[in-house]
């Protein structure tokens, strides 16, 4: 296992108490051509990043829908991590080393990772610098408008905490309501713009070609999105895949979906592109219009 430098002496003390995010894994790339092929391979400018940087990213089909969204980490000249909310790290791992060909460079899961979280400020990352921690893992300041959190990857599986699945909830719940969408793997369906990724920038179109590169440019420089992400809430049981309406026409579906204190469930959903207020609802039930929060783009 690669054990990497230390920024500190010693690991965080948080103030709030760590919590597993067990869906989380991470991917490394190591290796001299490791710049060079993610630059090609994914939608973010990976070239942009310095040592200790991280931002948005993801893999797309060549048709330009997203198989995979990702914090793409540079911890160091060639050595990159992608942590993954959801997508299933070995699969995407097989994927990707398909267009290895000759390029010096390994593709892994690191198995023995573990994703915590805190709902509370970091305390040696900020912004898109990332915290190079003693154990070797590392801290990322995951804050936005909605308040303050922390995520930390840790490679000693026996400092793992207990579960919590109320905070692990509200993790997600903060995601969502940042238009981070947690997206069921191995069903790739949107493309970038039509999950709204330019409010992270996590996608450019600046750069030379990359997969699906030709659908996500197209859109950018011929026209706006057709379709677009909104945040609703309502008390229904909002399911991923449910159809919305709008104004009792078939309008998009959801995409992620996650319960809330008190009841009821907040999702994302991408749906018909309109300068109107129109009334939603999900199965006929109707839904609120949530204000999507800004903040979390690196």
């Amino acid at each position: 296992m690669l054990r990497l430098g230390s920024m500190q002496d010693k690991s965080p003390q948080p103030s709030q108490p760590l919590f597993a995010l067990p869906a989380h894994r991470v991917l490394q790339l190591s290796g001299p051509d490791a710049a060079k092929f993610a630059q090609a391979q994914f939608m973010s400018d990976v070239a942009g990043l310095a040592d200790g940087q991280w931002h948005w990213s993801g893999w797309l089909t060549p048709k330009g829908r997203v198989v995979a969204l990702f914090a793409l980490l540079r911890l160091e000249e060639g050595l990159f991590w992608l942590l993954l909310p959801d997508a299933d790290a070995g699969a995407l791992a097989e994927q990707l080393r398909r267009f290895v060909f000759r390029s010096k460079l390994k593709i892994e899961p690191l198995a023995d990772a573990r994703v915590h979280g805190r709902l509370g400020p970091a305390e040696q990352a900020g912004g898109n610098r990332l915290a190079r921690l003693a154990d070797g893992g590392v801290e990322l300041d995951m804050g936005g408008d909605g308040g303050r959190r922390a995520l930390y990857v840790a490679l000693d599986p026996g400092s793992s905490p207990g579960p919590n699945a109320d905070a692990a909830a509200a993790w997600t719940l903060a995601d969502l309501q940042h238009g981070l969408p947690r997206l069921a793997w191995g069903t790739p369906q949107w493309t970038p713009q039509q999950l709204s990724l330019e409010r992270l920038d996590a996608f450019t179109v600046r750069k030379g070609c990359y997969p699906g590169q030709e659908i996500v440019a197209r859109t950018h420089f011929l026209g706006k999105a057709k379709r677009r992400l909104v945040l609703l809430e309502g008390g229904a049981a909002l399911s991923i895949g449910d159809p919305v309406s709008a104004d009792d026409a078939p309008a998009g579906e959801l995409v992620s979906s996650v319960p809330v204190p008190g009841g009821g469930r907040t999702a994302l959903a991408v749906v018909q592109a309109t300068d109107a207020a129109p009334g939603y609802a999900v199965r006929g039930s109707p839904v609120r219009t949530g204000e999507l929060l800004g903040g979390l783009a690196r």
